[in-house]
């Protein structure tokens, strides 16, 4: 498959870049700086995208250019960091900018841009973070745009088909950032449309049936959309040889076993085995407060009771996962290296260890929105599909404090509640998620005539788009008020709601 390698050099922009070149229906990996060359000239590599990245090129460990990759005779482009590693490693000179520029900045083309800037007007806006520039360009290249404070923004090769620019095409401020990234594809790599689902789908099956056999794969199928997708791909691969394990912890949302039911039973042919863990979770979380133990004994318990439900299973050789391509990114080292990683994630890694099983992990090379495409290409209901996210742990980091039956109940009927009223204003899709909270206090109230001291649900809603950074969803009034009404007045035990109008940062999406 024709591939475009973006070396990672740590931005945090990585995952939009990614997304602009799939978006044009370009295949591409994000790689250390490090990468094997031997795994690179497997590939049918037609093209490489230097990252941004938070290092200085002059400091002392700063990740540089392999001067293989430049030996490789492909078109590179280098953004940001990438631009002055470029230039570092061609024979330019890079230093501390006189002015540090961060943020919207006019772009001045030069005459004859040359076709990294095809279409592009001679002033436009652009978005820049960056505190080094270019202080001399290699021998060979020209100067093909700058900005107020920028004396060379963007520079070329044209010969060698090498490009530079100071400045983020992928971010959305950028106003022709799209078309200079589809102009790096298309006129200079000279790439095929070729990344489509129905493709990657065809070769996903075929890979699926090549690796398997006639050996047995277990899943475990939490009812999110990662999981589900993953599943109903293998359940086309294979059939009955997958085996699902859905693993009812008492911690989810209402109905949500049925729901997995009713999209899967009769509609893929795949065997499910609902395992009933509700009193063993509840058993030991008792007690506990702490959100990080919570997660943590949350996490063993799973691991048994799974274990123990696999371990029926016979000629089971394989694991399936979910694993989407932003877990794999985060958790490896931009550099390669073993500090810098950003977090760990359940999925990568784990449980394959101990149940001497192979791993396949057939979505990992997608995003979140390609892995809703999948979905709907695959035949499952948009309700699910489409849902918001759910964390690992459930409804346990949703309740603060102890985690107790009647406490998740409370919490699962006004969170039903929550959803149900969204859903009928037609503003479940415009919000990235949403979701109730059972606060550890209680309030005085009156209902009936009478007093009562009840508990305080808290009402979350953020928009997003990545879930990196997150604003506050502006609930229209009456819809407030229609859901506040219904949840005092049908869940027993409430007699207060308030609504979090945090963003992220400073708070995170979720309480715990």
């Amino acid at each position: 498959m024709q591939t475009l390698l973006i070396i990672d050099y740590g931005s945090q922009y990585n995952q939009l870049i990614a997304r602009r070149v799939r978006e044009s229906k370009v295949f591409c990996e994000i790689v250390p700086p490090n990468v094997s060359m031997h795994a690179v000239r497997q590939k049918d590599v037609r093209g490489i995208i230097l990252s941004g990245g938070p290092a200085s090129v002059y400091q002392k460990n700063s990740p540089q250019i392999n001067p293989e990759i430049l030996k490789l005779g492909v078109p590179i482009l280098g953004i940001c960091y990438g631009m002055q590693a470029l230039s570092h490693a061609l024979g330019g000179q890079v230093r501390r900018a006189g002015r540090r520029e961060y943020g919207r900045a006019d772009l001045y083309l030069r005459k004859n841009p040359g076709a990294l800037f095809g279409g592009v007007p001679r002033k436009s806006v652009s978005w820049m973070s960056h505190g080094d520039t270019v202080a001399r360009f290699p021998s060979g290249f020209v100067k093909t745009a700058y900005t107020k404070n920028t004396h060379t923004a963007a520079f070329e090769n044209a010969k060698r088909k090498i490009y530079g620019v100071q400045f983020h095409p992928e971010v959305i401020h950028s106003a022709y950032g799209k078309r200079v990234i589809r102009n790096f594809l298309f006129p200079i790599c000279r790439f095929k449309k070729s990344w489509t689902m129905e493709n990657f789908i065809h070769e996903q099956i075929r890979q699926i049936r090549q690796r398997v056999g006639s050996s047995r794969v277990i899943l475990g199928l939490s009812g999110g959309v990662d999981s589900s997708v993953a599943a109903a791909l293998l359940a086309k691969a294979i059939g009955r040889q997958l085996v699902c394990i859905f693993v009812n912890n008492g911690l989810i949302r209402k109905n949500e076993e049925e729901s997995v039911r009713r999209a899967f039973k009769g509609h893929f042919k795949t065997d499910i085995h609902f395992v009933q863990a509700q009193k063993n979770f509840l058993k030991v979380l008792k007690g506990v407060a702490d959100p990080e133990k919570k997660r943590k004994i949350i996490g063993h318990e799973f691991v048994y009771a799974f274990q123990r439900e696999a371990g029926k299973i016979k000629n089971a050789r394989f694991l399936a996962q979910g694993t989407l391509y932003p877990d794999v990114i985060e958790s490896r080292s931009a550099f390669g290296g073993p500090t810098a990683k950003i977090k760990t994630h359940h999925n990568v890694g784990g449980l394959p260890e101990k149940m001497h099983l192979k791993l396949i992990e057939p979505l990992r090379e997608l995003f979140k929105d390609e892995t809703r495409e999948l979905g709907r290409k695959l035949g499952l209901p948009e309700n699910l599909v489409g849902r918001h996210p759910f964390p690992g742990p459930g409804l346990a980091v949703r309740v603060i404090g102890e985690v107790t039956e009647e406490r998740l109940s409370i919490l699962r009927e006004a969170d039903a509640r929550f959803i149900e009223e969204i859903r009928r204003a037609g503003l479940y899709d415009k919000i990235w998620q949403a979701f109730a909270v059972l606060l550890p206090v209680k309030s005085v109230g009156v209902m009936g005539d009478k007093r009562t001291y009840d508990n305080v649900i808290a009402l979350r809603a953020v928009t997003s788009v990545d879930g990196m950074t997150a604003d506050w969803f502006e609930m229209p009034r009456e819809v407030l008020g229609r859901i506040s009404n219904r949840i005092i007045n049908e869940v027993k035990g409430v007699n207060r709601v308030v609504y979090d109008v945090s963003s992220k940062p400073p708070a995170t999406i979720e309480w715990e």
